[in-house]
């Protein structure tokens, strides 16, 4: 049997707003004593080795998006703060903080905190790391942290964060990738494109290598604050195609393999080797661009869509029953949530043949849907099986199934189809990271809607947040602005050499592994 380490009640994260918040400690990094974990060492030395389905997609940790990447690279940059397991706030490279006024938060900094380089980190970094990212615009993350008006140094080692307005979830916007700390002194005086190339952080465990689309190599930064990381290297490999990940795992070459599928969990269950589901915040959808000139402009198209795909079917043909289906893209766990729309699906293959003749489409419109291989659990599968269906209704659908490189870079340039397939994880805890995607994805047009989410982003008052989120979870399920499929689950598999225990933000933290 797969063993389970979750269940819906242990997703529940409260949204907490207070004047002071205070949090002191370290993050406890042990040296563990796991006897030569990977096949293949020698000398005594720990490596620990990881298969994920798709690479990094570079080292500017201010200018991506993906789950995955980070997932990766919170082994080698630290936030100001941090989520343990249990998703609760943790003092990373700021010991405390508080907030000064509905504007500002005060932060005191860790003192003897370096980088991998040996540059002290101070609050000259800090300053740096969080002006870039929230006045840049051509930054991926520049949305997400646009909302800081400055951040002011008091001293060597605090500061001031000042918001354009009150700010509600600044705390998680801190906790997450794009408020990564960058080395200020390293990049002024050697320039980006170098640390593109030798990226530097303060993370336990740092660069070494990198060979793209093969594998990251770190090694273990002896200087960490929170003491000697107890691996002495770190290897993620890049391996695209399940079956092979699943045969490296069996024979030994892996300890670790991200995204099994499901019709390999109960294989995985051996003398050596064991499988393991854990909880996400990852929902599987299609995003639909609505402007004029595409057939899916009109709401009616849109609707034969939604109720051309059978959910319940998708989750136990291609999921093996491990999904939830979902009319929302906020499960339980984000805050704004509404569980009126989970656990809901609706299917009407007639009603669907109905609309597209009402829409005027007697012999079906073309559709274009951009779909991946490799870039969540069994995404290329889940795009046939849609195209399937959709045909199936009348629909002609030009699909187009790209790896994960060539669909970030299509997707970055607005380039993809009517229809795109994406599984969006929510490292924010809030419905907030949601949405800052909905525009771009869809070109909506509605300002009803515009407003309650840009009203819901600055207001502290956590009821109204939840009842204005409530409302545009109400429009975008009526537009079916996105399509929503099913709440995923993670599936592992691992050597039991090793200690593994998933998390719902579906980070890898080697530290975590004994």
């Amino acid at each position: 049997m797969k063993k389970r380490s979750w269940s819906l009640a242990g997703l529940a994260i409260s949204l907490m707003l207070s004047t002071a918040l205070v949090g002191c400690g370290s993050s406890g990094a042990g040296s563990g004593s796991a006897a030569d974990p990977s096949g293949g060492n020698s000398g005594g030395e720990k490596v620990l080795t990881i298969a994920k389905s798709a690479d990094i997609t570079g080292f500017d940790i201010h200018n991506y998006s993906n789950t995955g990447t980070e997932a990766t690279l919170v082994n080698m940059f630290s936030y100001l703060i941090k989520r343990d397991k249990e998703g609760l706030f943790q003092p990373d490279l700021a010991e405390y903080w508080e907030n000064v006024n509905p504007t500002t938060w005060r932060f005191q900094l860790r003192k003897g905190v370096t980088f991998h380089n040996g540059d002290p980190f101070t609050a000259e970094d800090v300053k740096f790391s969080l002006e870039r990212v929230s006045k840049d615009e051509k930054l991926v993350q520049y949305g997400n942290y646009k909302q800081i008006k400055e951040v002011n140094v008091i001293d060597e080692h605090t500061v001031e964060i000042v918001t354009e307005q009150p700010e509600p979830v600044l705390l998680s916007r801190l906790s997450r990738i794009g408020s990564g700390m960058l080395p200020s002194k390293y990049i002024k005086e050697k320039g980006f494109d170098e640390f593109l190339k030798n990226p530097v952080g303060t993370g336990p465990y740092k660069f070494q290598e990198w060979i793209r689309d093969d594998r990251l190599t770190m090694v273990k930064f002896d200087q960490y604050y929170a003491g000697t990381p107890q691996w002495d290297k770190v290897v993620v490999r890049s391996i695209p195609e399940e079956a092979t990940r699943v045969s490296e795992l069996l024979t030994g070459g892996i300890d670790l393999a991200i995204q099994i599928p499901p019709t390999d969990m109960e294989r995985v269950n051996t003398d050596t080797t064991a499988s393991i589901t854990g909880p996400t915040t990852r929902v599987s959808m299609l995003t639909v661009k609505v402007d004029k000139d595409r057939p899916t402009a009109d709401p009616r198209v849109r609707e034969a869509i939604d109720l051309a795909i059978d959910k319940k079917l998708l989750i136990s043909s291609i999921f093996e029953g491990e999904g939830v289906e979902t009319r929302t893209g906020l499960v339980p766990g984000i805050f704004g949530a509404d569980k009126n729309f989970y656990e809901k699906s609706q299917y009407d293959p007639e009603r669907a043949k109905q609309l597209l003749k009402e829409a005027g489409y007697e012999n079906g419109p073309t559709i274009t849907f951009t779909g991946s291989v490799g870039k969540s659990l069994k995404d290329k599968e889940t795009s046939e099986i849609i195209a399937s269906m959709l045909e199936q209704v009348g629909f002609k659908v030009e699909l187009e199934v790209l790896d994960n490189s060539r669909f970030n870079e299509k997707r970055a340039a607005d380039k993809t189809g009517d229809l795109t397939l994406i599984a969006y994880g929510n490292s924010l805890f809030d419905a907030d990271l949601l949405y800052k995607r909905l525009k771009p994805d869809t070109h909506f047009d509605n300002p009803e809607l515009e407003k309650l989410l840009n009203d819901a982003e600055r207001n502290m008052n956590v009821e109204e947040r939840k009842k204005q989120y409530a409302r545009a979870q109400e429009i975008i399920d009526q537009e079916r602005l996105n399509i929503h499929l099913l709440h995923v689950v993670a599936q592992y598999g691992y050597n039991k050499r090793i200690k593994f225990e998933p998390r719902l933000d579906e980070m890898i933290f080697a530290e975590s592994i004994r």
